[in-house]
């Protein structure tokens, strides 16, 4: 979608900027092909702290700076794992309509 454009997480950025407070929307924002746009949560070293904290940071950042107020269509892509919780969130919270679980 981004074309190998680079990618800077949400908490990879508010650990540089200090915390999420600092950051605005266009940091962590990336527009990719027809305008599709794109943002990455980041997380924690593997087997290190809980990355489901950068998916709540993160949906929660996007809530607050207006991320949805104009698109039609979100889709959060994260993993399975429900080891601390984070990653449940969006459907925990009714962040969604409609979800779609995929296995491979």
């Amino acid at each position: 979608i981004l074309n190998a454009k680079a990618q800077d997480t949400v908490l990879h950025l508010a650990a540089q900027e200090g915390s999420v407070e600092d950051l605005e929307l266009e940091d962590v924002l990336k527009v990719g092909y027809k305008g599709i746009k794109c943002v990455e949560s980041g997380g924690p070293e593997p087997g290190v702290g809980c990355a489901g904290r950068g998916v709540i940071t993160s949906i929660n950042f996007l809530e607050e700076n207006g991320a949805y107020d104009d698109v039609d269509y979100v889709s959060y892509d994260v993993l399975g794992d429900v080891v601390c919780g984070g990653f449940a969130m969006p459907i925990r919270e009714n962040k969604a309509q409609e979800i779609y679980i995929v296995m491979s």
